[in-house]
């Protein structure tokens, strides 16, 4: 009898504890539970690349050069807007504002990453993760605006020729710009703080080269539920909502063009449009790829190459595409090399 009394109540003593660890976790989620009894990231690591440990040199290189080009490209297109007359037109001037975007946006992301390239201690901290992904978010937020600003723009001039100099005066193009930068800076910081008040106590290893948002919640605690559905709103408005924009300004602008009598006058049309839809395309089909997807899911190593192209790619081709294509804009830079080297004769 003592044995059978002694087994009955371990037994009961067992069932107690773990009807209580079930109360437990029911009445104290993981929400409510102190900051003591988490392990909290200081700083994380990037991963990106990381596997590919021959030929980090090598991108390292590859990486730079594209870098280096960007800069000269960018920096050439917004030097040679300011100085030549006949491109101080609207379509221009977002141009111009494009170009100091893309700058800042790979200004954020390549000199980190060509670090880290190089360094085996691959760390970022806390504040400086987050620092980074605001800025990015902004440019980017900026860029895909201002794209779509770029479409009405070419609407306006193709189809409302007449009207075109009141549609887009300089005061709208001003407002336009500014409201582009404003509205990135607010999205960004609403996708920022919604990562960054999550706890991060699974890992501090982000399969990333930067500070992106799906690879850090991937690593965050607990439900992220509803800040993924926050942000895959925001991602809408950002992404789909200009690109529906552009697709309807276009659909006006092919339905005008058709009608213009003359072959000529229908390849000047189009070749305006060529470059800034050539841009488009990347950008956006890159970036909703990433970004209009569960973040869950986004963690692989195709996800990090796609990155890759609207982060190095779509600003390298920005200036390339602009400039190669553009015969006002090639007069343009000949224009003010012409005149540099005049005024280095006169010197």
């Amino acid at each position: 009898m003592g044995l059978r009394e002694l087994s009955n109540r371990s037994t009961q003593a067992s069932e107690d504890e773990e009807a209580f660890l079930r109360v437990s976790q029911h009445l104290i989620p993981w929400e409510q539970l102190s900051p003591e009894n988490f392990t909290m990231v200081t700083e994380f690591l990037l991963l990106g690349f990381s596997k590919l440990q021959e030929l980090q040199l090598v991108l390292f290189a590859v990486f730079f050069c594209l870098y280096i080009i960007i800069l000269c490209g960018n920096i050439t297109i917004v030097t040679v807007i300011l100085l030549e007359n006949n491109l101080h037109t609207p379509m221009y001037f977002f141009l111009g504002v494009l170009s100091v975007s893309e700058t800042c946006y790979t200004f954020v992301i390549l000199p980190k990453m060509l670090l880290n390239l190089l360094s085996v201690l691959r760390a970022i901290s806390f504040i400086s993760c987050a620092i980074q992904m605001f800025l990015f978010l902004s440019f980017a937020i900026n860029n895909c605006l201002l794209l779509g600003v770029m479409g009405y723009d070419r609407y306006a001039a193709i189809c409302q020729p007449l009207r075109y100099p009141i549609l887009m005066n300089w005061r709208t193009c001003r407002l336009l710009a500014a409201t582009c930068g404003v509205s990135g800076s607010l999205i960004s910081m609403i996708g920022t703080t919604l990562v960054f008040i999550l706890p991060f106590c699974k890992s501090n290893k982000i399969n990333h080269y930067f500070c992106d948002i799906s690879p850090l919640i991937h690593i965050a605690c607990g439900d992220t539920y509803l800040n993924e559905m926050i942000i895959f709103i925001c991602g809408v408005l950002v992404l789909v909502v200009p690109l529906i924009c552009v697709c309807v300004s276009y659909g006006f602008i092919v339905n005008t063009i058709l009608k213009i009598p003359s072959t000529e006058g229908k390849q000047k049309a189009f070749s305006t449009c060529a470059s800034h839809l050539t841009v488009v395309i990347v950008h956006y089909g890159c970036a909703s790829f990433v970004y209009l997807r569960p973040s869950s899911k986004v963690t692989s190593d195709k996800d990090q190459l796609v990155t890759v192209i609207y982060t190095v790619i779509t600003p390298l081709l920005n200036p390339m595409v602009y400039s190669l294509r553009n015969k006002d804009v090639q007069a343009a830079i000949w224009k003010v090399i012409s005149r540099g080297k005049f005024s280095h004769k006169i010197l």
